[in-house]
């Protein structure tokens, strides 16, 4: 509970500084140019691509400001970002498999390379040159890999989300609570 009346609902919004929304600006860099490189003007696989990186990137962002007043709207917005980047998983594993290109496996050594690489890099700067210097699919398989981080992320995100609910309750809760709060300190 907490002390100050006048700290209920505070708010919200510091989803920059989140390691899993800068990881989704990476992922958001490398799709918009591989989408823009690798595939055809016209290819609606191209749009989805790009809109289903920016939804993942964007959701986070709504969702971690729109939490101030609707723990419900944070928790569905952030499971929105998590399947758009499901969407994006999909199409990228596509790619591949239809152009017969390999989806390195666990313990490929180039995908050990890149989990390496992800884990210490999260800025979109640091992928954006890169990819320019990669085939098609490495880039594929570089973006997989931070997809995988990106889902690992969220759902320790979305349990944080639920957990403050179900210990804090929602908007309404918290504004009754800090409302007796303040009516019995006038007393």
């Amino acid at each position: 509970m907490k002390n100050n009346p006048n700290s209920f609902l505070p708010l919200q919004g510091d989803y920059e500084n989140l390691v899993v929304y800068k990881i989704a600006r990476c992922i958001y860099a490398i799709t918009y140019y591989f989408a823009n490189t690798y595939l055809e003007k016209g290819d609606r696989t191209r749009d989805q691509m790009i809109q289903a990186a920016r939804s993942g990137k964007q959701n986070i962002a709504e969702g971690s400001v729109d939490g101030s007043t609707s723990r419900e709207m944070e928790i569905k917005l952030f499971n929105v970002a998590r399947g758009s980047m499901h969407e994006l998983k999909a199409d990228y594993e596509d790619y591949l498999l239809c152009r017969g290109l390999c989806r390195w496996s666990r313990d490929d050594a180039r995908a050990m390379q890149a989990r390496r690489y992800c884990r210490e890099h999260n800025r979109a700067e640091d992928y954006i040159e890169a990819v320019k210097k990669r085939t098609d699919e490495t880039t594929a398989n570089i973006a997989l890999t931070l997809l995988h981080q990106y889902d690992v992320l969220m759902v320790k995100l979305i349990e944080e989300s639920k957990h403050h609910f179900l210990t804090e309750g929602g908007a309404k809760e918290e504004m009754s609570r800090a409302r007796r709060q303040y009516r019995d300190g006038k007393r």
